[in-house]
């Protein structure tokens, strides 16, 4: 769809949220606005949506329609989703919220203040807000978290006419289900099977649900962990699977696909916060709130770093002595940082999948140890051959291939268990594990290199 004056372009303009902002500042109608925004190239739309400003964006929602509003909302990254509902009227919101599919809802209602959420559940019809505070009380990285509850259920005791009849009575508001399947549940709305659609299409009319039904379906707890439902699609070709309670009532639907988002969500969750990034981010937010947010990391980072170098500092004269040590304490202390790194990631990725626990510090030790070992001699021996190369003195390299190998053990080992301390004191392991290591890697590559030069001091006088 194209606004009359505005002329037809397939490239992609700078400005488009400086357009959208005229159309919001200048009153236009909310069909033009609804027709600019239909005609935004693919994947500009969140683009354009996330360069207005906070109040632009309030507008915007006011103007529009509410089903156009909510895919507004739906468009938006989450901090900027979560911001705008904040903003809204109650009331606004909860139609809003109506209009959502059920797991984003939950998502939302689980991010803003609890006095606002509170309000819009108030604002809402009683049962959707019922089936919003049951999911909020799972965790958003399991099964209850990530489920759907617009699914279509049927008694055991309905006929094919039953189940086709109301398709065509309810079509408008299964149109935008995204199930290939009915779930057959009892009078508990305990799960009894599963009816492929298809089959309804071949079946005679008068004939009862659960003589097409797949009987005893493969299902999951609702309270089932992430790392669980990623080893069940993993081995089975299912588009979705029904989740139950602990009484085996259907609650609703996880797809592979949300299972699948989640776990890319997972992953970056963790890198985000292994850079020091700890709650989401974008470029849009005020600068002194991103600020803010970076300093509180950063600033503990700076006396983590400056614990490191005062052992430089105890060595000052020895480092001063001989000087090519300089050239190594960076190579030491870096190639010992990745390989501790190494280690914490496969210490992370253990505990999501529950195959490790924190109480498993002296296993994961035992393990890391003969990892470490054969790192070690390796990297060592090597810095070892280049320093004596370069400066042909044998006695250089034993200092710094000692080193080298000595930190690279102590690296593993420490990189593969402080993940599982920090868990066990109720510390966030991807947060807190590379400050940590950074800092012990540092200290010892540092005390390791220059207290053996110390003691080679007179082999190595002279070396430049």
């Amino acid at each position: 769809m194209q606004l009359s004056d505005r002329e037809p372009s397939t490239a992609v303009k700078p400005v488009m949220w400086e357009e959208l902002e005229q159309l919001i500042a200048t009153g236009q109608s909310p069909e033009r606005i609804e027709a600019y925004l239909a005609a935004l190239p693919v994947g500009e739309t969140a683009r354009v949506l996330s360069r207005l400003t906070d109040d632009d964006r309030v507008r915007l929602i006011n103007v529009l329609p509410a089903d156009e509003a909510a895919g507004v909302i739906g468009e938006l990254p989450r901090p900027q989703a979560v911001e705008l509902l904040e903003r809204l009227a109650a009331a606004t919101a909860a139609t809003l919220m109506h209009l959502l599919p059920s797991d984003v809802r939950a998502d939302l209602l689980g991010e803003v203040r609890t006095e606002t959420a509170e309000a819009i559940l108030d604002a809402m019809h009683p049962e959707i807000a019922s089936s919003a505070r049951a999911m909020a009380c799972y965790a958003p990285d399991t099964a209850g978290g990530l489920m759907i509850t617009e699914y279509l259920a049927y008694p055991a005791t309905a006929t094919v006419t039953d189940v086709m009849d109301d398709l065509r009575a309810h079509a408008d508001r299964y149109r935008n289900y995204s199930s290939q399947y009915a779930y057959v549940v009892d009078r508990e709305r305990r799960l009894v099977g599963v009816l492929r659609l298809r089959d309804l299409l071949l079946a005679r009319r008068t004939q009862p649900v659960d003589e097409l039904m797949i009987r005893n379906p493969l299902a999951v707890r609702a309270d089932a962990p992430l790392n669980e439902l990623e080893a069940f699609f993993d081995e089975r070709p299912f588009f979705a699977v029904p989740a139950l309670d602990e009484t085996g009532r259907l609650l609703g639907v996880v797809s592979r696909d949300a299972v699948k988002q989640a776990g890319s969500d997972r992953n970056v969750d963790d890198y985000r916060k292994a850079q020091g990034i700890i709650r989401e981010e974008l470029r849009s937010m005020p600068v002194l709130l991103r600020a803010r947010r970076r300093l509180a990391w950063l600033s503990i980072n700076i006396g983590l770093n400056v614990i490191a170098a005062s052992v430089i500092a105890v060595y000052q004269d020895t480092l001063a002595s001989v000087i090519a040590l300089a050239v190594f304490l960076p190579i030491i202390s870096d190639m010992s940082g990745c390989s501790g790194n190494q280690a914490v990631a496969v210490t992370m990725r253990e505990l999501t999948l529950g195959v490790l626990r924190p109480a498993e510090v002296m296993y994961v030790l035992g393990k890391e140890m003969l990892v470490g070992i054969v790192n070690g001699l390796a990297l060592g021996a090597l810095i070892a051959g280049v320093a004596w190369l370069w400066k042909g003195n044998v006695y250089l390299g034993l200092v710094v291939g000692a080193a080298l190998a000595l930190n690279t053990m102590v690296a593993v080992c420490f990189g593969g268990t402080i993940p599982l301390v920090l868990k066990r004191l109720r510390f966030d392991p991807a947060l807190a594990s590379g400050p940590v290591l950074t800092t012990v890697t540092d200290m010892c590559g540092f005390f390791l290199v220059l207290s053996f030069a110390s003691m080679a001091l007179e082999k190595l006088t002279g070396v430049a």
